[in-house]
């Protein structure tokens, strides 16, 4: 099963900061992902690299990992150490992916046991080739990466500068049937601001957002999770569409077939997700 389904929420924690990967994890958060990249300095690499994997042998399937670049040497030396680890994480995110064949590289590494594998999508030649690396195997979801897209083009990390390309990213993920997570918002005192971003990044059709703060996460969850009205009309829906045999029929005074199904189908996948 694709663990990424149903995903509506991911905490960022720095992996060179073990003493707050419990306090993540008692956020409300879908995942947490221990991340081994931007918030940790070189000089720090090693450790942090040291106490991620031995969080991840205790083997909460909630923690996963955001390694470095394969592009980079720490990020080879990732790879090498998940090679050798005992545990694996469910999920493995890998920065700056330009190409199918950076994703080939980590599942060459890591053979029959890579987990699911997320791409980020942070420069215009990775957002070019973003279908292609969707499609790749081994890949279970995508994620946009607004900073390091933003300044590349020398724009604000906002919404309207980055719409576009957020729309590219999104459809790139559609036509692989995969799920699209969006950039965190960075502004950590403003919640109406992030809850308005979170509307806009669902209603273009991303499934999930990441959070750099615990505080982030509720508001995240309020938008993306499904309300219980809504899972009890997916229910009622997807009862109405078995009886008829999976035949075109009226729904609440609307025709129910099999492309309006499948969205109520993402539903139910997200309440299996939220009850397991």
């Amino acid at each position: 099963m694709n663990a990424a389904i149903g995903l509506s929420s991911m905490l960022f924690v720095p992996g060179s900061k073990p003493e707050r990967y419990g306090k993540a994890l008692a956020s409300d958060a879908d995942v947490v992902c221990v991340d081994l990249e931007d918030s940790v300095p070189e000089s720090g690499k090693v450790e942090a690299r040291a106490a991620a994997i031995a969080a991840i042998a205790q083997g909460d399937q909630r923690l996963i990992l955001r390694i470095n670049g394969v592009a980079t040497r720490a990020g080879l030396e990732d790879l090498l150490a998940l090679a050798d680890a005992e545990a694996l994480p469910p999920l493995l995110f890998v920065p700056m992916v330009e190409s199918a064949a950076q994703v080939a590289i980590v599942t060459s590494v890591l053979g029959d046991r890579a987990p699911g594998i997320v791409p980020l999508i942070e420069t215009v030649k990775g957002l070019n080739a973003a279908q292609e690396i969707a499609s790749a195997t081994g890949v279970v979801a995508m994620m946009f990466g607004g900073g390091d897209l933003s300044a590349e083009l020398g724009v604000e990390l906002a919404w309207e500068p980055l719409r576009s390309a957020r729309g590219a990213f999104v459809m790139a993920c559609a036509g692989a049937g995969i799920p699209a997570i969006d950039v965190p918002f960075i502004v950590l005192d403003d919640a109406e601001g992030l809850c308005a971003e979170a509307e806009a990044a669902k209603a273009l059709g991303f499934t999930g957002k990441a959070a750099i703060h615990p505080a982030q996460v509720d508001t995240i969850n309020a938008v993306f999770r499904p309300t219980a009205e809504q899972i009890a009309e997916a229910e009622e829906a997807q009862r109405v569409f078995d009886a008829a045999g999976g035949a075109a029929v009226r729904f609440n005074g609307r025709m129910l077939e099999a492309p309006i199904m499948r969205r109520y189908q993402r539903i139910l996948a997200m309440r299996s997700k939220q009850d397991a």
